[in-house]
């Protein structure tokens, strides 16, 4: 197996750890006071599953190879960092509100700085580009397409669930909020 692959395997499951101890860290500090997931957090979780099986399978495969692999390696790798800056950045700045269920926690209410100034859902943004990234690494077009399709549909599900599970809890608030700001991309969605 090329040693590129290998990097960005290592790349994957070291992301997966990280995400793995934030979210029991995360349980053991919060207090939620309620909670209807509405099982996105399991359909996320399998569609990035698929999404990185197909993807590696097809970019081991070598169908749909982009060349040359340095330049997408690289690219892949930056995104990587940026989406990771992205997500660590959303986390702090939410502090005891983050949870990776969609939940309300005790003394809930909006937190509009930061990235959340401007878009609602920055660690989305950052987890969509690190996949991005890892797809782009594997330099492979059809990688990147399976990837960011699976993916997306996950995130699409999971920010309508949790929406409006943030109108139901917290109202007018939300409700002016939203208006404020977009779901992912500044000035666009």
């Amino acid at each position: 197996m090329d040693l590129k692959i290998i990097i960005i395997i290592a790349i994957s499951y070291l992301y997966g750890f990280f995400e793995i101890i934030m979210n029991l860290r995360q349980r053991s500090q919060s207090h939620l006071t309620t909670s209807r997931d509405k099982g996105s957090l399991w359909l996320l979780f399998a569609l990035i599953s698929l999404g990185y099986a197909l993807s590696f399978f097809v970019g081991v495969a070598k169908i749909g190879g982009v060349y040359p692999w340095n330049t997408f390696f690289i690219i892949g790798l930056t995104l990587i960092v940026i989406g990771l800056v992205i997500r660590v950045h959303s986390i702090t700045t939410l502090k005891q509100f983050f949870t990776y269920s969609v939940a309300r926690v005790e003394n809930h209410k909006i937190i509009d700085t930061g990235l959340y100034k401007f878009i609602r859902h920055p660690g989305y943004l950052g987890q969509l580009i690190i996949f991005m990234g890892i797809s782009t690494a594997i330099s492979n077009w059809l990688s990147i397409l399976i990837m960011m399709i699976s993916i997306i549909c996950g995130y699409f599900y999971r920010i309508k669930v949790e929406e409006r599970f943030m109108i139901e809890q917290l109202g007018d608030d939300y409700l002016n909020y939203q208006k404020r700001t977009k779901r992912i991309i500044p000035l666009l969605y």
